[in-house]
């Protein structure tokens, strides 16, 4: 935790820190993903700024108490403005033995540990793996290191639910309450925004009151558990942030691919269908759509994913925006169906919320291993537009800027989120609804001038409605003739075509800015990099500035085409560090188009980089220690030679 000064409330004095790092783990069947988000809304409403990053057993139901089993939702709140979640955490909450051996490396030493005492018995120990009759509490090595409290969560939930008559397997659901509650005592938040949440969830909307009241009880017990065992010498308080006036809510980055999706198209007057087949971490994209058909939006849960995305070219062909989702190996199915959008020139919106990989890999860990399918993954020669999101709040953003580029040039777009930012939250301020420009949209009418080839300054082919009496013409897979549109196999017409194809995609250059770089416009580094690893990318960056040295950042949204000034930018800087989630993908594009030795920073562990990763890489570059390698990767927060 980030210093600050102290002041006394009660019995225990109140330490004012800058920011904090907390971490609930427990069972993937003790709520800690409900227990984290609420104290990250709670966080929320109290004006911290925040960054947090949910992490979920990959098996639909890992054995109970076995370290696969882990659930884990870390939330980083401040008083300053921040860009990750965090890379040590200061407090762990740890609800099993699983939970305890899957956290307590990443804990700062002399953090806080909290476990649940009461779940340490040899049964459960042995399913962690502990060896027999070997308890980690017991050991000095943890004790020396960390603050660990010892607290039967377990038993004192029971002790404060046994006179509501539930069951004991309804009241050891409520344990997640209990920890909230004294994590809300020790940073001293309020408990209203989660006793609000209760009471309308179950005692509305689930019309379950006495489990409403339940989950409240349990809240406030362990709240005042924390006041009263005199066990804790601290508590903390992390101040307001200085933030930007306006309407600020709590969103994620599917939400706001979905919450973009919508406004896109209003702003475009078209009824937004979206066709996608279930797979994480893309699922929650269909759920918060399927939940706005107050807003024309209609959803088609497909048995398939060739399916969904053929029926989301359908939704294209028919004059409206179509979308599909997924996630890699989910887009490695829709190549095929792509390549046809691609050939009948039809605007529709891939979403691509990347996982790690290959195969079935790391489904609920993140990745950024997808670029080069998003780019290649189809046969032939078949360009799409490709965008990446760099924050939560910048996939709403993202998806309204991706229905633009196809409406206007009528082409493809695809989205490459990832699991990091799709999962992960942050404030994010309500837009002025009067701030976007519409989306045009034209289909041609008149029979006479109807020619299905011909193209505007854009290079786009007029977008002609099916019905429309006298624009009939062919459309399909086969390669088309220019302007006619009738089915072509002539080799200089094929050539011409392939030709139109890609330069289309170059005329998007024309319409996106430049890329900027945060910091100087010249110098020693430029640290250049892409989607979700923004964040950790800015902070280590505006560390080194701090420290005094010639660093600048640069982040691409768009990756085709790139920003026609990338090339020159790159060269005002000595040298170019590219850290990416990935064996070097942007790298090899960089190094092949530009010459520029660019040298990569790579990460596949299904997790975002550390700041202190591209810290020490930014050192090793600058002292000339990084050698003649092309990349490094980081291994046990060290940024070391790759062999």
């Amino acid at each position: 935790m980030s210093a600050g000064s102290a002041q006394t409330q009660g019995n225990n004095p109140v330490k004012e820190v800058l920011s904090a790092v907390v971490r609930f783990a427990g069972d993937s069947g003790d709520g800690m993903q409900l227990a984290g988000t609420q104290f990250t809304e709670t966080s929320a409403i109290v004006g911290n700024d925040i960054a947090t990053l949910p992490d979920f057993p990959a098996e639909i139901r890992a054995p109970a108490g076995t370290v696969a089993g882990v659930s884990g939702f870390q939330i980083n709140f401040a008083a300053t403005d921040i860009h990750t979640p965090g890379d040590i955490v200061n407090a762990l909450i740890a609800m099993n033995p699983a939970a305890f051996k899957a956290h307590i490396d990443d804990v700062e030493t002399g953090g806080i540990v909290i476990v649940n005492d009461s779940e340490f018995e040899k049964v459960n120990l042995r399913k962690a793996g502990y060896p027999e009759g070997y308890n980690p509490l017991d050991d000095d090595q943890f004790n020396q290191k960390f603050k660990v409290y010892r607290i039967p969560i377990t038993r004192l939930n029971q002790e404060s639910l046994a006179d509501t008559g539930m069951g004991a397997k309804d009241i050891g659901r409520c344990k997640n309450m209990f920890a909230l509650g004294l994590i809300y005592w020790m940073y001293d938040k309020p408990l209203d925004t989660t006793i609000q949440y209760l009471e309308n969830y179950f005692g509305k909307k689930k019309k379950l009151p006495q489990v409403a009241q339940a989950n409240v009880t349990s809240l406030k017990a362990g709240f005042h558990f924390g006041e009263t065992a005199d066990i804790f010498a601290t508590r903390y308080h992390v101040a307001k942030a200085p933030i930007t006036p306006g309407k600020y809510r709590k969103i994620t980055g599917n939400e706001a691919l979905a919450i973009g999706l919508v406004t896109a198209s209003h702003l475009a007057e078209k009824t937004l269908i979206y066709c996608s087949y279930p797979i994480t971490p893309a699922s929650d994209v269909l759920h918060y759509l399927a939940a706005m058909r107050n807003y024309g939006v209609k959803t088609f849960q497909a048995e398939d994913e060739i399916a969904a995305v053929c029926s989301a070219i359908g939704v294209a062909f028919a004059g409206q925006l179509g979308v599909t989702g997924t996630s890699g190996p989910g887009l490695a199915l829709k190549a095929e169906a792509v390549g046809l959008a691609v050939m009948t020139e039809l605007p529709m919106i891939i979403l691509n919320v990347q996982r790690g990989g290959p195969s079935t890999g790391l489904p609920t860990k993140t990745e950024q291993s997808d670029l080069l399918q998003a780019l290649f993954g189809r046969n032939g020669d078949c360009p799409v537009v490709v965008l990446a999101p760099k924050s939560p709040g910048d996939c709403f953003d993202t998806a309204i800027e991706a229905v633009r580029i196809a409406f206007r040039h009528m082409i493809p777009v695809m989205i490459l989120s990832d699991g990091y930012l799709a999962n992960g939250a942050e404030p994010w301020m309500l837009p002025d609804a009067h701030s976007f420009d519409k989306i045009p949209v034209e289909h041609p009418t008149d029979a006479d001038t109807f020619e299905p080839y011909a193209r505007d300054e854009n290079l786009a082919r007029p977008w002609a409605i099916p019905g429309t009496p006298g624009l009939e013409h062919r459309l399909g897979g086969l390669e088309k003739e220019h302007i006619s549109g009738n089915v072509s196999y002539d080799p200089e017409n094929h050539q011409t075509m392939t030709d139109l194809r890609h330069e289309k995609i170059q005329k998007v250059c024309e319409f996106i800015p430049a890329i900027e770089p945060h910091g100087n416009a010249a110098g020693d580094l430029l640290v250049l990099g892409w989607g979700g690893t923004y964040g950790s990318i800015i902070t280590a960056v505006d560390n080194a500035r701090k420290a005094g040295h010639s660093v600048s950042a640069a982040h691409l949204r768009y990756l085709n085409p790139l920003p026609q000034n990338l090339g020159e930018l790159m060269s005002r800087f000595k040298k170019v560090l590219i850290p990416e989630l990935n064996t070097g993908q942007l790298r090899m594009l960089v190094r092949a188009k530009y010459l520029v030795d660019a040298k990569g920073l790579n990460k596949i562990q299904g997790k975002p980089f550390l700041i202190e990763e591209i810290e020490q890489a930014i050192e090793l570059m600058l002292d000339g220690s990084w050698g003649s390698r092309e990349s490094l990767t980081p291994r046990a927060h060290q940024v070391t030679v790759d062999s």
